[in-house]
């Protein structure tokens, strides 16, 4: 856990950014990223050579070329030049080479078409030094070293034209704790941003598992168990750094539209966890006839959770969010056919109702979300469960303050490991079942308030003669207020 001293540093070094000309909090990420990459990457150089002094054993696989020119690409080297030497050996030497560099992991993948931001010599010496003396005096271990990463991307405030935004982490955690995740087990995330779900399932299995993990299951944990999919090049950047520095140095992230016929994936993940853009159509042509075939939608929040459906093998499981729209739509055939596959053709397991403000300041869209597993079964629904999240330990306001006293969530998931004990609980409580039965009757309409039950208490009031008794004693009082009011006015006068 970061502390408050390391994040007014952030805060510091975001500042001067800001004054420096770059204003845009993605290109301020962006940027950060880089100069953290550079670091790690020279940090690592280091390592492999002090183990080379003290084995005697030649390190193997240096990043940097061993000339006096490939030595001054390296942070340690670079960091106490003058600004102005400085911002030419980096922005002209040390960022192309990095666009040239293969070492394995997903970032250095991923930085072929990146671009050099900062435009004044001083801004970067002050976001090196700042870099530097963060990563040196302040992070301590690779979980800080995640948390400060998670932190600087708190700081994206802002949604993209396309309706996406980040998920908060303890509702990415929540969804984790309702699915599961385990070692040898492929996760991915088809719409994956910054790449949350797929860190909040690494720190699941490590922190569940990691004790019983063999080394087989530590290979796969280090790469090909994660894999993410991005429209945005940048944001690939973003999630291949957050991944590396969250302990997984080579999964499976890359730029491509998941809806498009290029992903051609079937039945390949266990799990799939998935905040997809909640707006947006495709041209019918462009869509995929395996998502056609379970959806007949140009729709995006249909069409992924039809490619959920895809991607996942038998026995695969989901846990997703879905704008309430999908829920309960009507007038669109779709929405009811994808709400009827789901039930009569899938597992539905859950489906967890979110207060509005779960996403402010960023959108105020109600939300929910699905839990289900992939069977392509006919009846393979028995019940679902129901549960109408009311507060999620913050304010839901735009300040989204910590507000622990309110907060369901520990609720949702002591009972998620109980289902047996919630068979018992009435409908007018906060979580209920509902048979598949009462799901057709509604023609599959997923609204909470479909299947709520409201109780009505009995008041008993006074019978009328009485209720007219005391208004005439009232007006009786009224009137004589205006007399005694009138009577002091008319004293006045005299």
């Amino acid at each position: 856990m970061i502390t408050g001293a390391t994040k007014n540093k952030v805060d510091d070094i975001w500042q001067r950014m800001w004054e420096g000309g770059i204003t845009n909090p993605l290109e301020v990420i962006s940027q950060l990223t880089y100069l953290m990459f550079m670091k790690s990457l020279d940090d690592k150089e280091l390592e492999a050579e002090q183990m080379a002094q003290l084995t005697g054993i030649p390190a193997e696989k240096l990043s940097f070329p061993q000339t006096p020119e490939g030595q001054e690409l390296r942070w340690h080297n670079f960091k106490n030049e003058p600004a102005e030497q400085m911002f030419s050996t980096v922005g002209q030497r040390v960022f192309p080479f990095l666009k040239t560099l293969h070492t394995g992991n997903a970032f250095a993948e991923s930085m072929e078409d990146a671009s050099f931001g900062f435009n004044k010599p001083k801004t970067l010496e002050r976001a090196v030094s700042g870099i530097d003396d963060l990563l040196t005096n302040f992070v301590k271990d690779q979980d800080d070293l995640g948390d400060l990463y998670e932190y600087m991307l708190s700081k994206l405030n802002t949604a993209g034209a396309n309706g996406q935004f980040r998920t908060p982490k303890h509702i990415r955690d929540m969804m984790v704790g309702l699915l599961d995740p385990k070692p040898g087990q492929m996760i991915g995330d088809p719409a994956c941003g910054t790449a949350g779900f797929l860190i909040s399932a690494a720190e699941w299995i490590r922190k569940t598992y990691g004790d019983t993990m063999s080394a087989e299951d530590w290979n796969l944990f280090e790469g090909e168990q994660f894999t993410g999919f991005d429209t945005d090049q940048t944001m690939v950047r973003i999630s291949a750094m957050n991944m590396l520095l969250h302990g997984v140095e080579n999964p499976d992230i890359r730029n491509q539209d998941s809806l498009s016929r290029l992903n051609t994936i079937r039945g390949r993940f266990d799990c799939i966890l998935a905040n997809p853009p909640f707006t947006g159509s495709l041209d019918v042509e462009d869509i995929d006839d395996s998502l056609k075939a379970i959806v007949q939608t140009k729709q995006t929040e249909l069409l992924f959770v039809a490619l959920f459906l895809r991607m996942l093998k038998l026995g695969g499981r989901c846990a997703c969010i879905v704008p309430n729209g999908v829920l309960f739509r009507s007038n669109s055939k779709a929405y009811r056919e994808l709400r009827r596959e789901l039930v009569e053709h899938q597992r539905l397991e859950a489906i967890i109702y979110m207060p509005s403000g779960v996403f402010k300041p960023y959108s105020g869209v109600s939300t929910a979300v699905l839990v289900f597993t992939k069977t392509d079964a006919p009846n393979s629904t028995d019940r679902v469960w129901l549960y109408n999240m009311e507060h999620d330990g913050f304010t839901l306001d735009d300040k989204r303050d910590e507000d622990p006293t309110h907060n369901d969530i520990p609720d949702i998931l002591a009972r998620w490991k109980n289902l047996d004990g919630e068979s018992a609980r009435e409908r007018t409580e906060q979580s209920f079942f509902v048979t598949r039965e009462d799901i057709a009757a509604q023609d599959y309409d997923f609204s909470f308030n479909k299947y709520v039950k409201v109780e009505y208490e009995k008041k008993e009031y006074p019978p009328t003669s009485q209720l007219m008794a005391e208004l005439r004693e009232l007006n009786a009082k009224f009137v004589n207020g205006l007399n005694e009011l009138d009577a002091m006015l008319a004293k006045d006068g005299e």
